[in-house]
């Protein structure tokens, strides 16, 4: 691959793994109005599914690349009336297939249904450790009782049951309260995920990112629980993912650019991570490429692949091997550059930016209510020109 990100020569394409993961999101569309969806802001403008015949030839696309795990993301991906179709033909490929959902329009004839389809694996997410602030950020009033459910549900067909809490500002300082409902839920792995600052959340920044005295605080507890749990003799497994916000060095994205990771767009875009859609890069779409040529010879899947584009200072540093000069997504919303180094890494000229939001976290007060939520009139406007 060149600087320019142009197609890969045969003996560069040998070098290059398949995409071990392919993640479906199959639609945008969702019950829930989460303020720090990582959809689109303008995913009301975006409504031209992938049929169901379009998505398994994908699959199978990518089974022949060498594909061997399989996401069902959204949006919610309940919405589609086919899913059930799409996991059994998923599943007869061969795939290790995974759906993570919000657990509304879930059902238990649902989960019999998917599981005799062949899905191997189901994440259910949570907004909140109680009624009340599960529906203020989630706004709906009976999504709570309904995780509740489907999370008993789901342990009862015989899933393992992991839980995703994404945690910010409002609700990280009940990280002690969330899991103890993973313990009562008989959770067997637990994310407790802070805010990454894309899509939504990175419009409600100011509002969702904790400060860092919140996120010692909950990591306290989580060592606390750990220690506990062992003792217990308790083999729940709790990860505690921390924003980047906070850190010197910056994340190894993805594994690095189109290495591991592919996900596929509702609309049948396809991009090396979920969020590099708002990267003013042109991505392919499996409506006009087959997924070897987006994979091995697209321009967007070359434009940060390797080494050969980075500047200074990640060209020379020690780490580039390690973090792959961080996030493209990040680097772009915060310099407006997806070339530059990750303003998160404290050699970038631009850590000033990630200086000034922990600032912010500590100066600004915003309300549950005054956040900008998810919904379809809200994306209609951040779409006009």
């Amino acid at each position: 691959m060149n600087k320019n990100g142009s197609a890969l020569t045969t003996e560069a394409a040998a070098q290059v793994n398949p995409p071990l993961w392919l993640l479906a999101e199959l639609t945008f569309r969702c019950p829930l109005q989460c303020p720090y969806c990582s959809n689109p802001l303008d995913f009301a403008q975006q409504d031209q599914e992938l049929t169901t015949g379009q998505w398994i030839e994908v699959f199978r696309q990518a089974r022949e690349l060498g594909s061997v795990q399989l996401g069902f993301s959204g949006g919610e991906p309940l919405v589609r009336q086919d899913l059930g179709e799409l996991i059994g033909a998923a599943s007869q490929m061969g795939f290790y297939t995974n759906l993570l959902t919000s657990g509304i329009g879930l059902s238990e004839k649902k989960i019999a249904r998917f599981a005799r389809a062949g899905l191997n694996h189901i994440q259910l997410s949570f907004q909140a450790s109680d009624e009340t602030l599960n529906t203020a950020l989630a706004e709906s009033a009976k999504a709570f009782q309904q995780k509740l459910a489907m999370a008993h549900a789901v342990k009862a067909h015989g899933y393992p049951i992991v839980l995703n809490f994404v945690l910010h500002r409002h609700n990280i300082d009940q990280i002690d309260r969330i899991i103890e409902l993973c313990l009562q839920l008989e959770a067997d792995d637990v994310e407790l995920a802070t805010c990454q600052f894309y899509g939504w959340a990175k419009l409600n920044r100011a509002g969702l990112l904790p400060t860092r005295e919140q996120i010692e605080r909950a990591e306290q507890v989580v060592n606390r629980y750990r220690t506990r749990m062992k003792a217990e003799g308790n083999l729940t497994r709790l990860l505690f993912v921390t924003p980047d916000y906070y850190e010197e060095h910056p994340k190894g994205c993805m594994g690095g650019w189109g290495a591991l990771f592919m996900c596929v767009k509702p609309d049948g875009t396809a991009l090396p991570c979920h969020s590099a859609r708002q990267l003013p890069v042109r991505f392919p779409s499996v409506r006009e490429h087959d997924l070897r040529h987006i994979w091995y010879h697209s321009f967007g899947f070359n434009r940060f692949r390797g080494q050969d584009w980075m500047p200074e200072p990640c060209r020379s540093c020690d780490e580039k091997e390690k973090d792959f000069g961080g996030c493209r997504c990040q680097a772009f919303l915060l310099t407006g550059d997806a070339a530059n180094a990750d303003p998160v890494c404290a050699k970038s000229p631009h850590h000033d930016k990630i200086l000034a939001a922990r600032e912010e976290a500590y100066t600004t007060k915003i309300r549950i209510g005054e956040l900008n939520f998810r919904n379809r009139s809200t994306s209609q406007l951040f779409a006009k020109p």
